[in-house]
């Protein structure tokens, strides 16, 4: 408080030229430079404001009708009208053990809404303490988070009831796990179980996230309550992503292997995989992240390097399903994976490949010549070095070819090549130079065909470029690039899960009219995707699916028209059907 002590000049001075409050400092400036004419940009400097601030003042300060500068602003507690009209009612709530959500929400009721903070701040006021944390039967009833059961086997029960699910075509593909055998398949892997979830039971569960296209473990928890997808692993329910999670870390590389193994050994019968051409890629699965393991890898859809797992994949050049899959390399492993596979083959089906397609960085040069000492026909990519570039543009017109390539959908079917013999490591190989063939720069094939046309060699390379859509599906359906975690082998066992997922889809893909070239994502979005009514009995589990504009082309795939004995039901038949029965099949 001023004890009434005349101020000095100086003092009453700087009271003026150094406002101490904002409002203060406003009239000042604007007086410096309405009333004493000084410039904009010389006010702004000395009051502190920026050059851009101050004709912002200015232009407020024109259009205030009646503008308040020296008014003193009231002190001392303002009024809180809606807390003090429910003060009395808050307390009398809380001396009745309400908790402050409790009471926010009883107001609401009664027309006299507070947040809960609000009401906090009430009782602190009032001297309540917090309340002591409350068993779930002390608390009001009110709807809860469920909590839903652990998946045991010993818990499964096939007692008549019907039930409406979400994934009724994932039953489209029991059928196909039945005649596998499947369940011997994980057996002979010999992977890891409980009593409480067998192994044949956590593979098919692990399976059925890429049958279903789920993106991620996580995300599975939105599924447990649907009994659909209990039924066809098996169990009670579905296991939780903690289970899927901790079961993949018990899978090691020689056990995806022996399933790899026991998979190509239950298919041997069927058209999956005719062995007659492969199409051999790398694939960087990006991660995002930090972890010592990781190293860093070339990922073509960023072209750039960055931390990532590295996957070999081998596809079946006939049916596009993928038929080998090993995420478990480091660096400088590159060059030696196509023998692993070579030698994988081998094992499985007692003969070496017949015929391999791949890229120029797969393998080195002595990799060529191990490959053709084993006689393997092959046709790679050669890398373009600025020599060969150099000789290619320095060919006469006169010494290209025109070849037509008898592929109808192709865009670029007329393309030009130049062939010639080249020494590599020792070894003579036919090399082509490649024009218009939907490239900016010229492509360099080698091959150790000696005896194939050029039509043949660069129409089965066209073809190999088909290996980057199953990639992409692969990436977008499978979710290939969604990494389950870090640890390598999580990504072992996804590949392996994909491998039979892609099979599984090329089995029912064939079986369906129109759909034998589709995309696995097609597959699912027309014909896997659909609900259906299951109802249990005591002879059969019926899956009877809704309608859906696609629904005839399963129909007329054969599928309704024998059940089938599930072992994972203790036999108990499943039944295709639809909602008017299953006598829709033969009149489809």
């Amino acid at each position: 408080m001023h004890d009434g002590t005349p101020k000095d000049l100086n003092t009453i001075r700087r009271f003026f030229l150094e406002p101490q409050t904002p409002k203060q400092r406003q009239y000042e400036a604007l007086r410096a430079y309405f009333v004493d004419g000084r410039p904009s940009q010389q006010v702004a400097r000395d009051f502190g404001y920026s050059v851009s601030a101050f004709p912002v003042l200015c232009h407020h300060f024109r259009r205030e009708a009646d503008p308040v500068f020296f008014v003193t602003p009231q002190r001392g507690p303002r009024s809180q009208p809606k807390k003090s009209a429910a003060r009395d009612l808050i307390v009398d709530l809380r001396k009745r053990n309400y908790s402050v959500y409790e009471i926010s929400e009883h107001l609401k009721e009664h027309q006299r809404p507070l947040s809960p903070t609000a009401v906090r701040e009430v009782l602190k006021a009032e001297g309540f303490a917090a309340l002591p944390r409350r068993l779930d039967d002390e608390r009001p009833v009110r709807p809860r988070p469920t909590v839903e059961p652990v998946a045991d086997v010993r818990a499964f029960s096939l007692a008549p009831r019907r039930f409406t699910t979400t994934c009724g075509g994932l039953f489209l593909f029991v059928p196909d796990l039945v005649r596998l055998n499947l369940d011997g398949a994980i057996q002979d892997a010999r992977l890891p179980g409980s009593k409480m979830i067998p192994a044949g039971h956590a593979a098919r569960a692990s399976l059925a996230l890429k049958l279903w296209s789920i993106e991620r473990k996580s995300h599975v928890m939105a599924l447990l309550a649907d009994d659909g997808f209990g039924l066809f692993a098996g169990l009670n329910v579905f296991p939780k992503k903690s289970f899927l999670s901790e079961y993949s870390c018990r899978i090691d590389h020689a056990k995806t292997m022996r399933l790899l193994a026991a998979w190509h050994a239950h298919v041997a019968g069927e058209s999956i995989f005719p062995g007659q051409s492969f199409n051999l890629d790398f694939h960087s699965v990006p991660y995002y992240g930090e972890h010592p393991t990781v190293q860093k890898h070339f990922v073509s859809m960023r072209s750039r390097r960055q931390p990532s797992l590295l996957v070999f994949l081998a596809q079946d050049a006939n049916t596009h399903a993928f038929c080998y899959a090993n995420a478990d390399l480091r660096k400088g492993d590159e060059p030696e994976e196509v023998f692993r596979f070579i030698e994988f083959w081998k094992r499985t089906h007692g003969t070496l490949p017949p015929h391999l397609v791949f890229d120029s960085k797969l393998t080195t040069h002595r990799g060529l010549a191990r490959i053709d000492d084993l006689h393997i026909p092959f046709i790679t990519l050669r890398r373009r070095s600025p020599t060969l570039l150099k000789e290619i543009v320095l060919l006469p017109r006169s010494a290209w070819r025109t070849v037509e390539l008898d592929v109808p959908t192709r865009k670029y079917r007329t393309p030009r090549y130049y062939e010639q013999a080249v020494t590599l490591a020792g070894r003579h190989f036919r090399q082509l130079y490649l024009q218009d063939l939907g490239h900016d720069e010229p492509t360099i094939l080698l091959t150790n065909e000696h005896r194939t046309s050029p039509k043949a060699l660069i129409t089965r390379y066209a073809q190999r470029m088909l290996i980057e859509n199953a990639l992409s599906d692969a990436v977008r359906f499978f979710h290939m690039d969604a990494l389950s975690s870090a640890v390598g082998l999580k990504v072992d066992f996804d590949m392996t899960l994909l491998v039979v997922a892609s099979g599984l889809y090329r089995l029912l893909a064939g079986r369906m009219r129109g759909y034998g070239d589709a995309q696995a994502r097609q597959i699912f979005r027309d014909l896997v995707a659909m609900p259906a009514t299951i109802t249990v009995t005591e002879d059969e589990v019926e899956v009877s699916f809704h309608r859906r504009a696609h629904l005839p082309i399963i129909l007329a795939s054969g599928l309704m028209e024998q059940p089938v004995a599930v072992p994972w039901w203790g036999g108990r038949r499943l039944r295709l059907t639809t909602n008017n029965g299953p006598t829709d099949a033969a009149s489809a």
